[in-house]
């Protein structure tokens, strides 16, 4: 399912990342790479903050929709 389904707090895997290249790979250097946990910690505004790695980031939810995840 895409990232952009999860709930807050609900801890997830990245199985795959879809899109163009250019979107892949920006999505892959800030560490959504298959195997990471991931979870969204809010929402606001079409904006999702997830946890991942130790660290926290602000996406979008056309971004978050390019991130397939497991629960």
């Amino acid at each position: 399912m895409p990232l952009l389904l999860g709930r807050i707090g609900e801890r997830m895997k990245v199985i795959e990342i879809r899109g163009k290249e250019d979107v892949c790979t920006h999505l892959k250097n800030l560490g959504f790479v298959p195997g990471a946990d991931v979870y969204i910690t809010a929402r606001n505004a079409g904006n999702m903050i997830i946890n991942i790695k130790d660290s926290r980031i602000a996406i979008d939810e056309k971004l978050a929709g390019k991130i397939q995840v497991e629960v």
